[in-house]
């Protein structure tokens, strides 16, 4: 294994999250082989993790790179080897979202697995206008990757959600937090120039915005091929440890809300039988949700007490 020096330095406030990657979240042992992929812009980040031989994927997001990193997961999910997918990832990501009490994350994770697989219905509200409800295939699984990673399920860090492949969604999705692949950082933070979706049947029928060159060129990714503009993800966000959204959507997808993809469904991990070149996720800040009929977030905060969840007292 190469050494930390070839990354250079690193801050030592990076090393509790680092220490949690690797010591909590993918659970490295005393001989064990890692494999550490990064980038330049993420080089002091790759040198925290280093330190501790974890095994990471560790870039910034491109355009036109994420069929690169499709495959990189798709060789993962062959050799079911635990992995963490940390594509964004930045120091001040290391000092917030990765410094989550990522047990109590997946208690969260586990009791809202549980309740949506006797769920008929999620319905959520926003006062920015998102109101949308979605139904669910009971052959399709949820997934959660609450940072505690197995070989099993890979894993984005950090770590924090609960998803699935919606049977249906229809409503109205208003975008005013970040989007997904190279949107968020061409575009960054939406909440000036939020996008407004309309969705039917589980696709995208209308995109409406301020930025023109935003509104076009979500439009023309949505309608890349057969399956781009439809719903293949709807997710809780479930890191207890965030409470707004930086702009970053490897961080912002895992603030307590639901959020929504378009495109490829991970159909391995959910069961779904259709594919898509594509995958974009779109965020929405600050959300009521209701499971059926219960209230489990207002506001952007989780009911914690009313799903079972308590939170250790230090």
């Amino acid at each position: 294994m190469q050494t930390a020096t070839v990354f250079g330095s690193f801050s030592r406030e990076l090393a509790e999250g680092a220490r949690n990657a690797v010591e909590v979240c993918l659970a490295i042992t005393p001989g064990e082989r890692v494999a550490l992929i990064a980038d330049e812009p993420s080089r002091e980040v790759a040198a925290s993790i280093e330190t501790c031989d974890a095994g990471v994927l560790c870039v910034q997001p491109q355009q036109g790179e994420l069929g690169a990193r499709m495959a990189i997961v798709a060789a993962v999910e062959r050799r079911q080897i635990r992995y963490a997918h940390m594509v964004g990832v930045t120091p001040a990501i290391m000092q917030q979202g990765m410094r989550a009490d990522y047990r109590l994350v997946d208690r969260l994770s586990t009791v809202l697995c549980e309740r949506m697989h006797a769920a008929r219905s999620l319905r959520v509200s926003t006062k920015y206008g998102t109101s949308l409800t979605a139904t669910f295939d009971p052959t399709l699984q949820w997934v959660k990757t609450s940072g505690l990673i197995s070989p099993r399920y890979w894993s984005n860090l950090p770590a924090g959600e609960v998803f699935t492949t919606p049977a249906s969604v229809d409503g109205r999705f208003v975008c005013n937090g970040t989007a997904g692949d190279y949107f968020g950082g061409k575009y960054g933070d939406l909440s000036g120039t939020p996008m407004t979706l309309d969705i039917a049947g589980g696709r995208l029928v209308a995109v409406h915005c301020e930025r023109r060159d935003l509104e076009r060129e979500f439009h023309e990714y949505c309608h890349t091929d057969a399956y781009s503009d439809r719903v293949g993800e709807l997710a809780f966000g479930t890191n207890l440890a965030l409470d707004d959204m930086i702009g970053i959507l490897l961080q912002d997808e895992k603030v307590p809300g639901v959020h929504l993809a378009f495109g490829d469904p991970y159909g391995s991990q959910t069961g779904a039988d259709w594919k898509s070149s594509t995958h974009v996720d779109v965020l929405t800040r600050e959300c009521d949700v209701w499971i059926d009929d219960q209230q489990v977030i207002a506001d952007g905060r989780y009911l914690l007490e009313d799903l079972g969840v308590r939170i250790p007292h230090p």
